[in-house]
């Protein structure tokens, strides 16, 4: 597990970025026949025609994160790449220090990693839990890279009037991604079971999801990019204990 997960750190953000080759697919609402209409709705709000479907995308982004009972500004740059995994690289300022580190998930394996002034640890986590919590985090991610919910294998359903249902296994983990959408098909929420412990004991599932407040258009693809994140989402427990982080996306370039 050592050599492995050094590995991984050994990974940046850059070859994370090359490591797929850009897309020669073309997204088109012909080929979205056959999916229920509120998935055709959202994909064709969140995609325009001719737009290459990009594997993977890099996102520029700012916003607060919650550490303890304390909100904290943040700068960050992540980048996703569905058939690998995914690495945030961010600077958080606690009381004018700044923290820096990432969240890593290459190949199957988790990793994170935060030092004050770059030089002393404050927070060191990696193993299988991680593992698992930030594929659940990444198959939350896909409403910023929606060409990969276009795939054959993903299996839509309507589950009301306004909310639709993403039945899918990204990193070799199953989910349903429940997204909640407008009446042109703009993602208003969305939720999923995600693996983790925000009350600090034992891994289990938990109601994890986001609230969106804006969206943007960058390269072909309209995505959330005002976002409130946190878990025991749909109940009252988000607001007042849940909710960790907000941020707003500057910029999303897409291959």
């Amino acid at each position: 597990m050592t050599g492995t997960t050094t590995k991984v750190k050994a990974m940046s953000l850059e070859k994370l970025w090359r490591s797929q080759p850009p897309s020669n697919r073309f997204f088109t609402s012909e080929s979205l026949a056959g999916h229920s209409s509120l998935a055709r709705r959202y994909l064709e709000w969140a995609i325009a025609p001719g737009t290459p479907l990009a594997s993977t995308v890099r996102l520029q982004m700012h916003g607060t994160i919650k550490l303890g009972q304390k909100w904290h500004r943040f700068q960050g740059e992540e980048v996703i790449c569905w058939q690998r995994g995914m690495i945030w690289r961010a600077t958080a300022w606690m009381q004018g220090l700044p923290i820096c580190g990432a969240d890593r998930l290459v190949d199957g394996v988790g990793d994170m990693q935060w030092n004050l002034l770059g030089l002393i640890p404050v927070m060191q986590a990696s193993g299988a839990d991680i593992s698992r919590s930030g594929a659940g985090r990444m198959q939350a991610e896909a409403i910023w890279l929606p060409s990969v919910l276009c795939d054959p294998e993903v299996d839509w359903a309507d589950v009301d009037g306004s909310q639709v249902q993403a039945s899918f296994t990204a990193l070799g983990k199953f989910t349903k991604l429940t997204l909640t959408v407008d009446e042109q098909g703009a993602v208003k929420r969305e939720r999923l079971n995600r693996w983790g412990n925000p009350e600090g004991g034992d891994y289990r599932y938990v109601d994890f999801g986001a609230i969106v407040e804006a969206t943007g258009t960058f390269e072909g693809y309209t995505i959330p990019t005002q976002l409130r994140v946190g878990w025991f989402f749909g109940s009252d427990r988000f607001e007042s204990e849940g909710e960790f982080f907000r941020c707003t996306v500057d910029k999303a370039i897409y291959r």
